[in-house]
């Protein structure tokens, strides 16, 4: 055996690339769930918005977007051929059989997309994936997460927060009642629940203290762990 051979048998291997922590973030409309991830994106997370993801797939050229127009028809085509989504969302948030139809279409296009965006965070050695999606776990993106983060806030601050968005009142409550009682609802699938509402800053402390969290977890062998509720401390008037 030449020394080369010697020197390269007793070479060690390259340590394989560490995963990234998957952190899913969930929850309720107009409670902040963008703003958690902009958040850890701050802080190097890459964050992957299921809900762009979602309306891509809708795209002039999409094949998920032929099968939509099939399901709804012509009153969800808009003149140049794309998606009205304002005529869609009339019809799905009014109907849950209506939403579920969607869903199916929608769900199955958006996996693959994720799944490459999770391989390309933890190719860029990422410390975190944020995953935001208000069906993280119905449509089965909670899977493939350490940790999912239930993102809450109280009714009055949601319904002030899709109005500032330029959400109409009749839509907002359209939109709400078809989410129905989502914090019951999602509360056993979360590691943490964290609340959004009163003082910015607070708010931005919580997440900060469950990032440090999730992230400590994760470097002891594993995310997740006890169900942590941050609640928040700031009196509401």
């Amino acid at each position: 055996m030449t020394r080369d051979a010697v020197e390269t048998a007793g070479a060690e291997e390259p340590a394989p690339a560490r995963r990234a922590i998957r952190i899913g973030i969930t929850g309720p409309i107009g409670c902040g769930k963008s703003t958690v991830a902009g958040w850890l994106a701050a802080r190097g997370a890459v964050a992957i918005d299921a809900d762009a993801e979602a309306r891509a797939v809708v795209e002039p050229g999409e094949p998920a977007l032929a099968l939509v127009l099939a399901r709804f028809g012509d009153v969800v085509r808009a003149s140049d051929g794309s998606l009205d989504r304002a005529a869609l969302g009339r019809i799905v948030f009014a109907d849950p059989g209506s939403l579920r139809d969607l869903e199916a279409i929608v769900h199955p296009a958006v996996r693959p997309r994720i799944l490459a965006a999770i391989g390309a965070a933890d190719a860029s050695g990422a410390p975190a994936v944020v995953i935001e999606a208000i069906k993280l776990v119905e449509g089965g993106l909670a899977g493939l997460c350490d940790e999912v983060w239930l993102v809450t806030c109280s009714p009055d601050e949601q319904r002030a927060r899709l109005a500032g968005r330029g959400v109409a009142p009749d839509d907002a409550a359209r939109r709400l009642a078809a989410q129905g009682n989502i914090v019951e609802r999602l509360g056993p699938a979360a590691t943490r629940i964290i609340d959004l509402g009163g003082d910015r800053t607070a708010a931005e402390a919580r997440v900060d203290e469950a990032y440090a969290a999730a992230m400590a977890a994760d470097a002891a062998g594993g995310a997740g762990g006890l169900r942590t509720t941050l609640p928040d401390p700031t009196p509401r008037g």
